[in-house]
């Protein structure tokens, strides 16, 4: 997986020859490997964590919690606060590792899929993450294209063929695509396997709808737009068998550029609970000055006539003092304001419910965090390519 996360320098232009993957390597393209998921087993839990203390509710509980920590202001055992906040944080964890997993089995099937790739002449199976730049790889009829291909012949007159772009824009009607007249005989192996064409195209972009490059082949030149690209999560229709040169690969292609990175995602609910727990912290504060005001008021006038019977501790030098320790006090006591037993509840019961998946039985939803949304995460490409 080391390969899908590799850094390089951004592109100008994308150059990728033919049948040459000694030229193509030396620009370091992408593998075809693709990765979504967001956490590996080092990373998960301070990641995690991170994430899960961007809830407003989660770090006051875990400053509450270290307020409670505090003997010369603490009246409530750290005990009644730790509980519900670490049942909240696993929970929401174990949620959380559950999708990941999903993602990282997902990960697997995907870049382990099968594909026919012309190698040295001859045609083998190769994993999807095998498949490189400069390649031209066979797709059968019902097949998805594993890469962005630019489309060499096909088994139709005129090197057309047809698609369905179901994932990528969520139509199910018919595309037509069709190789340019120059490559469109080249249907038999051996004149494939000495095609050395050079591709000069524009770096990776996420604009589905939109391709320019030029192709360099025996001295000539010819355009190439979107007509003669297909895009990785298409589906090959009504077409026996093509050919295509791998363009774009893996992170490179216009739909993982259009699904951009897993990302931490707040719903609608999350962010009024967020809200509301500020606006209740922001009462709890003018309450706790309010009776600190009024303690050191009652320390300084009457509290001094009983140090004999009431004397303060021994860290305790003035009245005001008294008030700022009573003042922290006053938070811990009335911390129960902002109700823990509320998150506590919505952590058990978000992973519960019920939703019927794209041609399955009712079951639990591949990311909870969707189906607590309740369609509110925002309406985007990205969000649609995420979703599919």
């Amino acid at each position: 997986m080391a390969l899908c996360a590799k850094k390089r320098p951004p592109e100008e232009e994308r150059r990728a020859r033919a049948n040459d993957r000694e030229y193509n390597e030396k620009f370091q393209y992408a593998s075809n490997c693709i990765k979504t998921s967001k956490y590996n087993i080092l990373t998960f839990l301070p990641v995690n964590l991170f994430e899960q203390f961007q809830e407003v509710a989660n770090t006051y509980f875990l400053f509450l919690l270290i307020l409670q920590l505090i003997p010369q202001i603490s009246s409530l055992s750290w005990f009644t606060t730790i509980v519900p906040l670490v049942l909240v944080l696993t929970i929401t964890a174990v949620k959380d590792a559950t999708d990941d997993y999903f993602r990282h089995k997902s990960d697997n099937q995907v870049n382990n899929r099968q594909s026919q790739v012309l190698i040295n002449g001859i045609l083998q199976q190769e994993q999807w993450m095998n498949v490189c730049v400069g390649d031209i790889i066979k797709l059968e009829n019902n097949q998805f294209v594993a890469a962005d291909l630019l489309l060499l012949s096909s088994s139709e007159p005129h090197g057309l063929c047809y698609i369905e772009t179901a994932e990528l824009d969520g139509e199910t009607n018919m595309k037509v695509r069709q190789a340019i007249p120059v490559t469109s005989e080249l249907g038999d192996i051996s004149k494939l396997a000495k095609f050395d064409g050079e591709v000069i195209c524009e770096p990776p972009n996420n604009k589905l709808d939109k391709f320019s490059g030029t192709l360099y082949w025996k001295e000539s030149k010819f355009p190439l737009s979107n007509q003669n690209m297909l895009l990785r999560g298409c589906v090959l229709r009504n077409t026996e068998w093509c050919f295509g040169l791998v363009i774009f690969a893996g992170p490179d292609t216009k739909l993982m550029q259009n699904s951009g990175r897993t990302k931490f995602k707040r719903t609608s609910i999350d962010r009024l609970m967020n809200t509301l727990v500020l606006w209740i912290f922001g009462f709890l504060v003018c309450m706790g000055v309010i009776l600190a005001i009024g303690n050191a008021i009652w320390e300084h006038e009457v509290g001094t006539r009983f140090q004999v019977y009431l004397p303060w501790d021994e860290a305790v030098d003035s009245a005001f003092f008294s008030g700022f320790l009573s003042f922290w006090s006053y938070i811990i006591i009335l911390n129960t304001v902002v109700p823990i037993s509320l998150y506590v509840r919505y952590a058990v019961s978000l992973p519960w419910g019920l939703s019927r998946e794209p041609g399955g039985p009712l079951g639990l939803l591949s990311s909870v965090k969707v189906k607590s949304s309740r369609g509110n995460l925002g309406s985007s490409p990205s969000c649609a390519v995420n979703i599919l």
